[in-house]
């Protein structure tokens, strides 16, 4: 018989879609990155970043140079889609499941868990110690573009299964990132910041589907977290994750035809404009955001952050001091070894304890490869490494530990996961062909 796995959400193979091609944008500024940060024009590299630029109103200004734009502002647009594929998933996706997400989800805790171990190991007792958070996060975009380019045939499941444990192991670097690298609180911005919150929980319970409300709402929260010292980023979080994602009530939709026919009697601009709201009420808030947000973050947003923080210099000196720096090996092997250990270890324990299972043809060689792959932390690990080192030696052996670590588990990932391909099958076995004849009539039971 033919073993029918079902196929992805159409929203999530979008998402995965986008992801992938946002690898290549990334993997291409990041090249540039060093290559300009190490050419003769690498002055002009840190130049660039350093510059000042702001927003002046009246007596009030907003001062960063570049590079904090990119990490503090441009970034805020990643984790607010971060958060809103955690929202979907969480309200009509994969995360709806305990036995679906089960796995997924323990075994992120173990790529979370373990590789912190392992750095603390390597680190524990020194001045770098505070430096764990910068082995906690996958890339998803790397994981996703990777997995496309060199995983097996057939990935879809095993592409699903590793979205889920990112989105989750997003969440736990995320929680980390605002509660352990936040430096001093502002109580006044931080009150403030609940009050918009508070607004947009409101908006929620009113059942506002517009947009704009919400982009508003979004950019006054971004201004209170950034003034009150926790990192502006999680405001991105926070507005991916409380701009609805639940589908619209059934008259919603049903709206949709009388209005749309009403054009067709007369093409109005007023009739247009009442088919176009109409439209847009009938698809969930966060799922219109996300349709906007997503293309600028893949390819725009994310590989400008590559762009603004992999120039690292790679001179004999700098390659000498980290090859036998604790705090690079600490990275690199935590993100390598750490993620294979963590999650196929807890991965295999939540379904020996029968808590959930693989989805569809994912056999645990697969899982092993995945494991390995998701050791790939590239964005959201130097992302920490910058709120976690003031020293800028210590900066730059944490890159390049970084980026030791993520090519390791990269190439070692696609090889695994090349050669698994091919011993275990991802895809429906192929039919042997039809069934054996039925024997000659009369058909008679036996006396």
């Amino acid at each position: 018989m033919r073993v029918r796995v079902p196929g992805l959400n159409p929203a999530v193979r979008d998402f995965l879609a986008t992801e992938a091609g946002s690898a290549v944008v990334l993997l291409t500024a990041t090249v540039v990155a060093l290559v300009w940060a190490n050419s003769p024009w690498s002055s002009a590299y840190d130049d660039l970043w350093t510059t000042t630029a702001g927003v002046h109103v009246g007596t009030w200004s907003l001062d960063l140079d570049l590079q904090h734009w990119v990490n503090d502002a441009a970034m805020a647009v990643f984790f607010a889609v971060v958060g809103l594929e955690i929202s979907r998933e969480a309200t009509s996706g994969e995360l709806r499941d305990r036995r679906t997400v089960a796995v997924p989800a323990l075994g992120a805790l173990g790529g979370l868990l373990v590789p912190v171990l392992i750095y603390l190991a390597f680190n524990g007792g020194t001045d770098a110690a505070h430096g764990w958070g910068v082995v906690m996060s996958t890339d998803t975009a790397f994981l996703v573009g990777i997995l496309a380019l060199f995983g097996p045939a057939c990935p879809d499941r095993l592409r699903l299964f590793l979205l889920t444990l990112a989105i989750v192991d997003d969440i736990g670097a995320i929680t980390v990132m605002a509660v352990f690298y936040t430096d001093d609180v502002d109580g006044a911005a931080l009150a403030l910041a609940g009050v918009v919150v508070a607004g947009m929980l409101v908006m929620r319970w009113l059942r506002v589907w517009q947009l704009a409300p919400y982009v508003l709402a979004g950019l006054v929260l971004w201004l209170a977290v950034q003034a009150s010292g926790v990192h502006a980023t999680l405001a991105g979080v926070l507005v991916g994750l409380l701009v609805p994602a639940t589908v619209p009530q059934r008259e919603q939709v049903e709206a949709v035809p009388a209005y749309a026919g009403d054009l067709v009697d007369d093409t109005t601009a007023e009739r247009e404009h009442l088919a176009e709201l109409a439209a847009r009420a009938a698809v969930p808030t966060s799922d219109r955001l996300q349709r906007v947000l997503h293309p600028w973050s893949a390819f725009v947003v994310v590989p400008l952050f590559g762009l603004a923080n992999a120039g690292i210099r790679l001179d004999v000196d700098t390659l000498g001091a980290a090859v036998h720096s604790r705090l690079s090996i600490g990275v690199a092997v935590a993100l390598v070894l750490g993620n294979a250990i963590g999650i196929t270890g807890a991965s295999t324990l939540a379904i020996r304890m029968g808590l959930g299972e693989l989805p569809g043809r994912v056999r645990y060689g697969h899982l092993l490869g995945g494991a390995v792959l998701a050791g790939i932390g590239f964005t959201i690990s130097l992302f920490i490494a910058q709120l976690a080192f003031d020293d800028p030696a210590q900066l730059s052996d944490a890159k390049i530990g970084v980026l030791a670590g993520s090519l390791t588990a990269a190439v070692l990932g696609s090889v695994l996961l090349r050669w698994l391909g091919e011993k275990l099958p991802l895809c429906s076995p192929a039919s042997v062909g039809p069934p054996p004849a039925l024997p000659p009539l009369p058909w008679r039971s036996p006396a």
